[in-house]
């Protein structure tokens, strides 16, 4: 009898021991940084780019493009994106969001524009999901086909004296948003400091 009180007490001890060593290792887990992103740097013209190497840089596929990357699925999309690089003038700002815009969906529809500054310049950052026109074939053709559950992310980069660049990346909502935080990154972008675009600024 007195071996078993012992032991009848012994096992919730125990438990509780087991349980502590679990709630450790998790904490530890969790405090754990994510691996770093091996990078490299990739120059356009008047800007810089700092990319994931998985990011493969390949040949525009239209004199319009001064640069493009493929950037890999993830899993719950069938293919990936194409984060594109382009410097043209002659539209203001509010016209390049509104054009950006149109190639969604009005039903379901999101759309969040702000504003912020890095190191090479002021931006303007155009958030959109939904329903995306996506654009099939040469430009010129001007076909496209019905993408849900799309996002795109498209920047307006002004440099100072050297001109206006325009980074564009869309697809598949689960790629665009997995590589969300490192197209910020790549032009120097920081989502804390930016604000609300006022058309009038």
């Amino acid at each position: 009898m007195v071996k078993s009180r012992l032991f009848s007490r012994r096992v919730p001890i125990m438990h509780a021991c087991w349980l502590a060593l679990v709630m450790v290792a998790v904490v530890h887990a969790a405090d754990k940084p994510a691996e770093p992103v091996k990078t490299r740097e990739v120059k356009i013209k008047d800007i810089s780019l700092t990319v994931p190497e998985s990011w493969q840089q390949q040949k525009p596929s239209n004199r319009l493009r001064l640069a493009q990357f493929a950037i890999p699925a993830v899993k719950g999309d069938k293919s990936g994106v194409q984060l594109v690089v382009f410097s043209f003038g002659g539209s203001s700002i509010q016209a390049n969001v509104d054009r950006w815009k149109a190639q969604f969906r009005r039903d379901g529809r999101k759309v969040k524009v702000t504003e912020g500054k890095s190191p090479q310049g002021k931006y303007v950052i155009v958030d959109l999901s939904g329903t995306y026109n996506q654009p099939v074939g040469p430009p010129f053709m001007r076909k496209t086909k019905l993408l849900p559950d799309a996002r795109m992310l498209a920047v307006i980069l002004i440099v100072k004296g050297k001109g206006v660049y325009y980074l564009k990346m869309a697809g598949g909502g689960k790629t665009v948003t997995s590589a969300a935080k490192l197209f910020r990154a790549s032009f120097g972008g920081d989502a804390e400091k930016e604000k609300e675009f006022k058309a009038d600024n």
